[in-house]
């Protein structure tokens, strides 16, 4: 079993995991005068967005880093590229434990690398220190979806290692009850649903200009 704690696994030198949304992503084009309002809000800080499985984390975030022009990283790709292990294997060897450690300090160099979309996993925001580092260096957008939403979306797919219960939908439920009121930490919230994705990343971008200047 290897060691999670071996400086090769956070080596994120290696590539920095960045990309901008792919061509097919390409978004109908938002007001520019929205689009500088929200950058002058954001300055150097990160926006990273928080929410569980399902809420649409990293398709907003693609958009939304095409529309401010920044680099986009996603947080668990980051992590299954330094570990060369996907996220459902390094559960089933380390725990969620390790794992969330492991994330923690993957999040945290993201985060020191200047203004960038960062999507991070469900849990990512639930762990105080975690939490710490994105209030001190980041904007945080909660995508809050309602349970048949993320129902709908997550339970036909694999590689859910907190899915993988007798009931996974009621497992689902139970995570929203946990999470939603850490979560709800988060400087704006931006209801998820089934609409046009452009719709939520205008959203998205409106909740960030509408924060007030920190005095």
């Amino acid at each position: 079993m290897r060691d999670l704690t071996l400086p090769p696994v956070l080596s994120i030198e290696q590539g920095n995991g960045e990309s901008l949304a792919v061509m097919s992503d390409v978004v109908e084009p938002v007001s520019e005068t929205l689009v500088k309002r929200a950058r002058a809000v954001l300055g150097r800080r990160n926006l990273v967005f928080v929410g569980l499985m399902g809420a649409g984390k990293s398709a907003i975030g693609r958009l939304t880093a095409q529309a401010l022009s920044l680099p986009f990283v996603d947080s668990d790709h980051e992590i299954e590229r330094v570990s060369r292990m996907t996220v459902a294997e390094l559960f089933a060897a380390y725990g969620e434990t390790e794992f969330r450690a492991l994330e923690t300090r993957v999040i945290k160099r993201l985060l020191q690398s200047g203004a960038r979309i960062v999507s991070t996993g469900g849990g990512a925001y639930i762990n105080p220190q975690t939490r710490r580092n994105i209030q001190k260096s980041g904007v945080s957008v909660w995508l809050n979806a309602e349970l048949d939403v993320l129902w709908d979306r997550v339970n036909k797919r694999e590689g859910r290692p907190l899915l993988k219960t007798d009931n996974p939908k009621g497992t689902l439920e139970k995570l929203m009850i946990e999470r939603y009121p850490i979560y709800a930490e988060a400087d704006v919230s931006v209801l998820s649903r089934d609409v046009k994705k452009e719709r939520i990343v205008e959203e998205v971008l409106e909740a960030i200009a509408a924060i007030p200047p920190k005095k």
